[in-house]
């Protein structure tokens, strides 16, 4: 770990992973520190440069009173990336570190590469439910509220089997500045970034926790709707997922970051334009496009126009049942073809990660 000054302040940061590899940010949850991400950084350090940091508050950062915002916080992490010369780095964050992430991609766009949002929301909680954590804490301390948010961040089961894991995060919990927890509080109590967030054009891998009460599943689910082509992926875990499922959480990312670029579709010549697609309900009601019914309504009408010898238009009468009945088998080929409508599934199964690569 070491120390670096930004805009007159200190961050406490650690870098690890060869010094030519893609940046990796990851940014962690209000009241953690760098170390939440001690099981994955190895792994994760195998194919990037990763850079952990204390946030603003947190751990051995600079701890001043607040108030704090999330775009100050965001603009803490590009100012880290200035710092040490970094023009561009992924980005993986926790809970707050994950709206914070959000933030940072609508701020400077072009220093965040892809980025994974854990276990949070585009806006989280409600006044009173900040303002009541912000009191509590300023009473107890972390100490005092230890219990109630480990119960929040931790399932019971895994509380049992890995009582050392738990710990180890619960004890940096404790150690959080009492203001520095207090004052990102309030940045979360005062965020809303439901609208914003739609303009964000970066591949965007959210994961959720099923059994998370602080950031319930559907909070997430709404972030990756809105972000367009964002990809969600459950786990079934409570709120500190990559403690909780590290296999699952470092399988998820390490697929999503790693994956090949998307193909860029070919530019139209020259006073060409694109084929028009048809809606989304049209496809859904197997209707055809609205050009073509006009042209069956007016054959139509032009057939009774010609007056025919009786004997013609007798030959005339059997066609339109052969037609017709050519019409009908050929509606009933197309409802059998699998898949015509259907949109393509999600990817694959996740490649399978190694259990040696992660640190026990």
């Amino acid at each position: 770990m070491s120390e670096i000054i930004v805009a007159g302040e200190p961050f406490n940061i650690r870098l690890d992973g060869d010094a030519d590899a893609p940046v990796l940010i990851l940014a962690h949850q209000l009241g953690g520190a760098l170390q939440v991400w001690d099981r994955l950084a190895p792994a994760l350090s195998e194919r990037f440069r990763v850079l952990r940091y204390d946030s603003r508050g947190h751990g051995s950062s600079v701890a001043n009173p607040g108030p704090y915002s999330i775009a100050g916080l965001a603009r803490d992490a590009i100012g880290l990336l200035d710092a040490l010369q970094i023009e561009k780095a992924h980005w993986i964050g926790l809970s707050m570190g994950a709206i914070v992430g959000q933030a940072a991609m609508l701020l400077a766009p072009a220093r965040i590469g892809r980025a994974v949002l854990a276990n949070t929301a585009a806006q989280l909680g409600t006044p009173d439910l900040w303002n009541a954590r912000i009191s509590a804490m300023r009473a107890d301390g972390g100490a005092g509220i230890a219990s109630a948010t480990q119960e929040r961040w931790f399932t019971p089961e895994f509380c049992e089997a890995e009582p050392a894991a738990v710990k180890a995060v619960m004890d940096d919990f404790r150690a959080t500045p009492v203001e520095g927890y207090a004052s990102a509080c309030g940045a979360l109590r005062d965020v809303d970034l439901r609208e914003a967030i739609r303009s964000i054009s970066h591949e965007t891998l959210v994961i959720v926790g099923a059994r998370d009460p602080s950031a319930p599943p559907a909070l997430g689910a709404y972030v990756a709707s809105v972000i367009e082509g964002a990809r969600l992926v459950t786990l079934e875990t409570s709120h500190i997922s990559p403690v909780e499922d590290v296999e699952g959480f470092l399988e998820a990312t390490l697929e999503f970051l790693t994956a090949p670029e998307p193909v860029a579709r070919p530019a139209l010549a020259a006073g060409k334009t694109a084929p028009r697609r048809k809606s989304l309900q049209r496809v859904l009601a197997g209707r055809a496009p609205a050009k073509k019914a006009p042209a069956k309504k007016a054959a139509a009408k032009k057939a009774p126009a010609k007056k025919a010898p009786a004997k013609k238009s007798a030959a005339k009468k059997t066609a339109p049942k052969k037609s017709a009945a050519k019409k009908a088998v050929s509606v009933k080929k197309g409802t059998k073809k699998p898949g015509g409508s259907r949109r393509k599934g999600a990817r694959g199964s996740l490649r399978t990660v190694r259990a040696s690569k992660l640190k026990q």
